[in-house]
């Protein structure tokens, strides 16, 4: 599974390099912001370069993700706690 995280991660960072210089961005820092945070990264970059409305759905899509899985995990351990 990591491994499907770590080529979502490259394919995002070789786009976001090679299309920053199109639209006068920093291809080094979209880069690096793509590789650490992936798929928010693409997101916010598609708002700022005009296509405002995949980028939109895609970063509030990956905030939900986020959200959710933060309340799986904390609700199993208090699940987990709650049963001892």
């Amino acid at each position: 599974m990591e491994f499907i995280g770590l080529i979502i991660s490259v394919a995002v960072t070789i786009y976001l390099v090679v299309d920053a210089p199109k639209h006068g961005k920093s291809p080094v820092l979209w880069g690096i912001l793509g590789f650490i945070f992936s798929l928010l990264t693409l997101g916010i970059y598609w708002i700022q370069t005009g296509r405002k409305v995949i980028g939109w759905i895609l970063t509030i899509v990956i905030i939900l993700g986020i959200i959710l899985i933060l309340f799986a995990f904390f609700a199993l351990f208090w699940f987990i706690v709650d049963s001892q």
